[in-house]
Formats: C-alpha cells, sequence, structure tokens
C-alpha cells in the first residue's frame, strides 16, 4: 500500500529518529527473508535516507577512523504491500523485522528495523534508484511534467486513465488511492483513454496578458492531471502524524480516513481494471471498461481493508498453463510467489496497490512511515 508520500514520511521518519545515533557492527538479515544480505560492517557509522517516488534510499556512512576501513554504502528499499521503518530497543526486535541495523555500544543499544510482515518489500545494496522509473511526482515536478508530455505516443497512453496513472515509468509514486482521488477531484472518467485527457494539456497555455500573480492564481484555482500528481500527495505528506498500521494512532488514521474524497468512501463505485486492481470513482466509468466489468457501489462505512484478491495482482502475472496445478492450495502458493517475485523485475505498472474494504475479519492496514509528531517540510 505505501505510495510516495508513504515513502517520503518513512525517509523524513529515519532521518528525524537516527539524527545524533552512532551505529556499530554488521547488518543483521532475518533467515527467513529472500532479499540478499547487505555486506557492511563498521565499528562507526551514521544513516540518512530520502526517497524518490515509491522508492527510498538509506545511505550507511562510516565515521573518520571507523574500522575496518569501509566506503559508504546505499541501500535502495521497495515497500512492498506492508513495509516500513521502526527504531525499537535492541532486546525487543519486532515480528517480521527483517533487516536490522544496531546502534554502537556502550550506550542502550537501539535496532532500526526495516519491518514487512507480508514480505513483498524488496532492497537492493547496490543503491541505484531501479532503472526504468520515471521522477518523482512528489519531490521532482518539473521534470515529471516533461516526461509525460513528451513520451504520449508511449502505447501506456493507449490505456484507460486509471491504469496509465500506475504506469511507474510516467507517474512514479503514485498508487491506488492517489489514482482515485486525482482522478475524481477533476471528474475525469477512469477509464477514459488516457491520450485523450492527457494531450488536452499541450494545448493549455496561459494567456500572456495574465501578470504572475494571475497566472499562479488561475493554476490554483484550476490544476489539471499533472499538477494535481503532484500537489495531491503532498496533501498526504501535510497531514503529519498519519500512519497505517499498528504503530500508528487511531487519531493519526482517523485523519487520514478524513481527507479521502473519493477512495473506499461510502456511496462511491468501484471497478476492476484489467490488472485486477480496484479503481474508485464517482458517475460514468468511461468508454474503455474492461469487458463484463459490474461497478458496485459502497453502501456502508467500513475501515479500509485490503481485498485479499486484489492484494497479490502482480506487475508481470504468471501465463496460463496447462500444466499449471489447480488445487486451491496451489493456485495460494502460485499467486504468493508471483507476488514476492515482481518487485525487483521489470514494473509496467505499480504492483503494491490493496484496493477498498474487503469481507471478513478486520484487518489493520500497514506501516509506511512510523508515527510521525509532525508534517515535514517539502521545502
Amino acid at each position: 500500500m505505501p505510495e510516495g508520500p508513504e515513502l517520503y514520511l518513512a525517509s523524513h521518519f529515519v532521518n528525524e529518529t537516527c539524527k545524533g545515533l552512532v551505529f556499530g557492527g554488521c547488518v543483521e538479515k532475518s533467515s527467513v527473508s529472500r532479499n540478499p544480505e547487505v555486506p557492511f560492517e563498521s565499528s562507526a557509522y551514521n544513516i540518512s535516507a530520502s526517497s524518490r517516488g515509491k522508492e527510498l534510499r538509506l545511505m550507511l556512512s562510516p565515521l573518520p577512523g571507523a574500522q575496518p576501513p569501509q566506503e559508504p554504502l546505499a541501500i535502495v528499499f521497495r515497500f512492498g504491500m506492508s513495509g516500513s521503518f521502526q527504531l525499537v530497543p535492541a532486546d525487543s526486535l519486532p515480528p517480521h523485522a527483517h533487516l536490522r541495523f544496531y546502534t554502537a555500544p556502550p550506550a542502550p543499544r537501539l535496532a532500526l528495523c526495516f519491518v514487512d510482515i507480508r514480505r513483498f518489500g524488496h532492497w537492493d545494496p547496490g543503491g541505484e534508484w531501479q532503472p526504468g522509473r520515471g521522477p518523482c511526482v512528489l519531490l521532482e515536478y518539473e521534470q515529471f511534467r516533461e516526461n509525460v508530455l513528451r513520451n504520449l505516443s508511449d502505447k501506456a497512453f493507449d490505456r484507460p486513465i486509471c491504469e496509465a496513472l500506475l504506469e511507474q515509468r510516467f507517474f512514479n509514486g503514485i498508487g491506488n488511492y492517489l489514482r482515485a482521488e486525482i482522478l475524481y477531484r477533476l471528474k475525469i472518467p477512469p477509464f477514459e483513454k488516457a491520450r485523450t485527457i492527457l494531450e488536452a494539456l499541450l494545448q493549455r497555455r496561459p494567456s500572456p496578458e495574465l501578470t504572475l500573480s494571475q497566472k499562479i492564481r488561475a493554476k490554483l484555482q484550476n490544476p489539471d492531471l499533472l499538477e494535481l500528481c503532484h500537489s495531491v500527495p503532498k496533501e498526504v505528506v501535510h497531514l503529519g502524524g498519519k500512519g497505517y498500521g499498528p504503530d500508528s494512532g487511531e487519531e493519526d488514521f482517523a485523519a487520514f480516513r478524513a481527507w479521502l474524497q473519493c477512495y473506499g468512501v461510502p456511496g462511491m463505485s468501484s471497478l476492476r481494471d484489467r490488472h485486477g486492481r480496484t479503481i474508485w470513482f464517482q458517475g460514468d466509468p468511461g468508454p474503455l471498461v474492461p469487458k463484463g466489468g459490474k461497478s458496485r457501489r459502497k453502501k456502508k462505512s467500513k475501515e479500509m481493508q485490503p481485498r485479499a484478491e486484489d492484494e497479490d495482482a502482480t506487475e508481470d502475472p504468471l501465463p496460463p498453463s496447462k500444466g499449471l496445478p489447480r488445487t486451491p492450495r496451489a493456485r495460494r502458493h502460485r499467486s504468493k510467489s508471483a507476488a514476492q517475485q515482481s518487485e525487483g523485475t521489470s514494473l509496467p505498472q505499480d504492483p503494491e496497490a490493496p484496493t477498498g474494504p474487503g469481507r471478513g475479519k478486520r484487518k489493520t492496514r500497514q506501516a509506511a512511515a512510523g508515527r510521525l509528531s509532525s508534517a515535514p517540510s517539502l521545502g
């Protein structure tokens, strides 16, 4: 579930909680994680973080005189559906803490943990942003806008706008709840052709007779889709302390629920896109609705829960095969395995998109950034 705002908040959380701390020793990986070992050992180092779209980079920086001599190491994380960072006492590790960084003695030891209940998250010790991801919608707006508008001939824009918005080559940081909120505010049918919507922006030019303040006011009053891809995530960041999981208070999550206008909101309709992910909307869905798709309307309020059948949707679904086992247990195993592998492969679309309310036992949405006391600045 973590999207661009949650990755940004996670980087802020790491920087705030690790400020002034000295870490030491080896980086420890859990025995059950299939992610790579992190080849780093230092007697004294600092940790800092930055984010870009749906990725976060930790930088491990040895202090002067630290032993053994070690170059700084960067690790890039993708959070999957349930990734988060927590800083805890070293003798009280949380469940599913799959990567641990320990503070150096003699002070009471702490551990910065990458916690991932579903184990769909991934980390790369190489430190490079994943090739193919476009500029960050939150932190690289001008580059993001240019990248979209100069590539409108790409076949990604033949698809419905709701599906194109999950294309991380162009909308790095947008996921399921953000696409619903952006389209709803502009009253754009989710299954309208993406190119039809975006080509109109090429003709949008402010009158040269307007003053700069008038141009700014006009943009704020009538933002286009690409502008909302930047400003709506900023609104989430400015909510501050909101979180998705058991480490965030109900007050934090209530603020996020109150902010939502469309995603999982009573009275809104929903449909599955062709990748099996649910899009929330109001009114006409548009001309490119998948064949056989039937709209459903949410009647009563529930706390948002991931739908189990949507959680396992992957960016590279397995092709049909007559040789595949057909038992329910085997099908569940195939779905889980494909989802776990998807984060490290090519990324035609966002694979991390749980959707609206499910049925049965109440589930808690997973933490993306730890609990923050105030909104970090984007300036």
